[in-house]
């Protein structure tokens, strides 16, 4: 897991303005959306659920917020049908990038993507362009409060993990994506703080920008593509990204 930072986004997002969590709040309901409509509302029942159910209240959704997205889901009130749509390309100076997008409307998406890339010195390219580049891992992060690094290893690959790096404020433990709600409700039967417990995208190989407008650019590449409502995932090789 070196050179990745799963928590560095995670600190960002938690310092966000009111205006951008109201943002995040809103994605995390399109998911749960999406997800009460294919797999049902009981969480018990619904493993991907009980993750997006976690990952909301990490991200601070009041609990009323989260009850009412899934009831008006199952109860069809929310009549917008959303569809995934995944689009890759390249940032400045060839930076990969990858985004994952939930929309009620295709073109309308795809046109703000290619103009986000266009504008901002990069460019949109075809399926699996940069994909091959990245892997697809589970991400848990619970909080380093004095936890005993030898029992944590131990802990969390009994439930699944393959690796595990401690950092100062957590520890970042990865496993396989279809792990990962076992590896999570596991820690936290040990008794662990999880902060966060998403599937990422991890690079293989990594990009560093030394060019100050190569790098002002990718900065507002990632921040325009982060403000779109439709967008609900950025993943991208940039090494020297705040």
């Amino acid at each position: 897991m070196s050179g990745h930072s799963k928590w560095n986004n995670i600190k960002r997002k938690k310092e966000a303005t009111d205006a951008a969590k109201g943002k995040i709040f809103t994605k995390i309901g399109r998911e749960i959306t999406v997800c009460v409509k294919e797999g049902g509302p009981d969480p018990n029942n619904n493993s991907k659920l009980r993750d997006l159910i976690a990952k909301a209240k990490s991200n601070n959704v009041p609990n009323d917020n989260i009850e009412r997205v899934i009831k008006k889901a199952a109860g069809g009130g929310d009549k917008n049908n959303y569809e995934t749509n995944i689009y890759e390309g390249y940032g400045p100076n060839g930076v990969a990038v990858i985004v994952e997008c939930l929309t009620d409307n295709k073109n309308r998406t795809a046109g703000d993507i290619r103009h986000y890339f266009d504008k901002f010195g990069g460019n949109l390219g075809t399926s699996g362009c940069v994909s091959f580049m990245f892997t697809k891992k589970g991400i848990v992060i619970v909080e380093n409060n004095g936890v005993d690094e030898d029992t944590i290893m131990e802990d969390a690959f009994e439930f699944g993990a393959d690796d595990m790096s401690v950092e100062e404020e957590v520890v970042e433990i990865s496993c396989e994506p279809s792990e990962l709600g076992t590896l999570r409700e596991g820690l936290v039967s040990k008794g662990y703080n999880v902060v966060s417990a998403e599937v990422d995208q991890i690079p293989s190989t990594y990009t560093t920008l030394t060019d100050e407008e190569h790098i002002k650019k990718m900065n507002l590449l990632l921040e325009h593509l982060e403000d779109n409502d439709d967008v609900q995932n950025v993943y991208h090789n940039w090494e020297n990204a705040d």
